[in-house]
């Protein structure tokens, strides 16, 4: 039996759940997909759509070419804003804007959005672990709560459905795509073992120790699919990680092994101080190496490496609902770093062994 076509729209294409559901949704048989960002896209088998969420009007104009054969959305994209409340109202919007120019598409059946850690209150402290999500909701304002709550609104009526997914700690391989964990340790790798350093781990002694989880942005991706498939995903909420824990004072030196470096004890620092000075180090590697010339503000954020290292309590989710509803995939999180640090080494965005 042939499979239907479908038409994916992936908004927030450059960024890496984004980028990663795009590519296997492009792997998938008759099946085109389509990204937006506002920067240009560069994915094989992927049609790009520049649009800025921002610019309603615009917006609107552009997806009306989709309104016969649109089928599915992934909606990826985030604005970082200072404050909880900023935060809240540009998503919002950016959310509010896309179902104003889709909602009423009449093949579309999927629309799937990402949380996360934030859901859970991961950002404010220790939480109840692990965390479920049937969990009461944290204070507001949070930006995944009010995004939640404008697409229920919005389903009502409509023959189309929704899955949100909350990863943790996304990693992958990504280009341009500051915000992810696999950067951030290949780059301070990079940097360290370039200035003659043990690989030390940047956090302090309780977060070396605590308890942790990550999702393979794979395993993300590979769940949007089900999820844009299975009736048991229907209008539902889903923890997604790689599916085993892991402490750091276990994981850190098998990293350091991955880089053919020496560990040595954690030494708690602001990566986001110390390495701001390393951009003309960074550069002189570009050059010595051959590296893909990105610059050194798009290849790593280090406030969000500071974020992650800095979680000095355990920090895990339940999957047993996306397990009971049919969603069984994962991956053994030093594999994960395994296979994507090998991929930025093979596209020489950090140096060979």
């Amino acid at each position: 039996m042939s499979q239907t076509h479908q038409t994916v729209l992936i908004v927030g294409v450059q960024g890496i759940s984004g980028r990663h559901a795009a590519e296997h949704y492009a792997r998938q048989p008759n099946t085109e997909v389509i990204g937006i960002s506002r920067r240009p896209g560069d994915l094989p088998g992927v049609q790009h759509l520049s649009a800025d969420l921002l610019q309603p009007e615009e917006l609107r104009r552009k997806l009306e070419g989709l309104r016969e054969s649109l089928t599915h959305v992934v909606f990826a994209a985030y604005l970082e804003r200072p404050t909880a409340a900023e935060r809240s109202s540009i998503n919002r919007t950016l959310l509010e804007n896309l179902l104003d120019g889709v909602e009423d598409f009449p093949a579309l059946q999927h629309i799937a959005f990402y949380q996360g850690g934030k859901s859970y209150g991961s950002d404010l402290g220790p939480y109840k672990t692990p965390a479920r999500e049937d969990d009461p909701r944290m204070m507001p304002p949070n930006f995944y709560y009010d995004q939640e709550d404008l697409i229920r609104q919005r389903q009502q009526g409509r023959a189309w459905h929704f899955t949100a997914l909350r990863p943790d700690g996304i990693g992958g391989f990504a280009t341009g795509n500051p915000m992810n964990i696999t950067m951030v340790i290949a780059v301070y790798a990079a940097l360290s073992k370039e200035l003659g350093l043990p690989l030390r781990f940047p956090g302090t002694e309780a977060a070396y120790r605590a308890e942790m989880q990550l999702t393979s942005a794979d395993i993300l991706a590979e769940a949007t699919i089900w999820a844009g498939s299975s009736a048991a995903a229907r209008n539902e909420i889903f923890n997604i990680t790689n599916g085993d824990t892991f402490r750091w004072q276990h994981l850190w030196p098998r990293i350091a092994e991955m880089f053919q470096m020496k560990v040595a004890d954690p030494a708690p620092i602001s990566l986001s101080e110390y390495m701001a000075d390393k951009e003309p180090l960074w550069n002189a590697m570009v050059s010595k190496y051959g590296l893909a010339p990105i610059p050194y503000d798009q290849v790593v954020s280090w406030p969000f490496g500071d974020a992650v290292f800095g979680l000095n309590y355990d920090n895990v989710f339940s999957t047993i609902k996306a397990r009971r509803a049919g969603f069984h995939n994962c991956i053994d999180t030093e594999e994960m770093f395994t296979g994507f640090f090998a991929k930025l080494r093979e596209n020489r965005v950090i140096p060979p062994l």
